[in-house]
């Protein structure tokens, strides 16, 4: 797993940048034995205004973060114009969670994208 980074020319001053497919256009959906992967997208806010050098290395951090859980990792995208980052990965249970806690204890100000349940709602 390598993390991708789209706007690298405004983080590490890749003259070669290029637009990458939309993201529901690269995400694997299905592992190489055909099982379904699990995902989940975190926000990084507050990234922008950071210099080209604290922002590489606050990547590097997060790689490692996501490198720590080897092949579990199948596919990881940082979008640093929306500040957005998504992971795949195989499912195991307990995976997610230890995935994002392993990416705040790297870069506590991620946060988890979810859906809050309505617990006033009639089932």
């Amino acid at each position: 797993m390598r993390l991708t980074v789209r706007s690298a020319q405004a983080v590490l001053g890749a003259p070669n940048w290029q637009a990458s497919q939309p993201l529901w256009q690269r995400v694997p959906k299905r592992d190489a034995e055909g099982r379904l992967l699990a995902d989940f997208m975190m926000i990084a806010p507050g990234l922008k205004g950071r210099q080209a050098d604290d922002l590489a290395a606050w990547l590097v951090l997060v790689e490692a973060a996501l490198k720590r859980f080897g092949s579990a990792v199948v596919f990881a995208d940082f979008n640093l114009q929306l500040n957005l980052l998504w992971v795949s990965h195989r499912c195991r249970p307990g995976l997610g969670l230890e995935l994002v806690a392993a990416l705040r204890a790297a870069a506590p100000q991620l946060r988890l994208v979810g859906q809050v349940p309505d617990l006033t709602a009639d089932p």
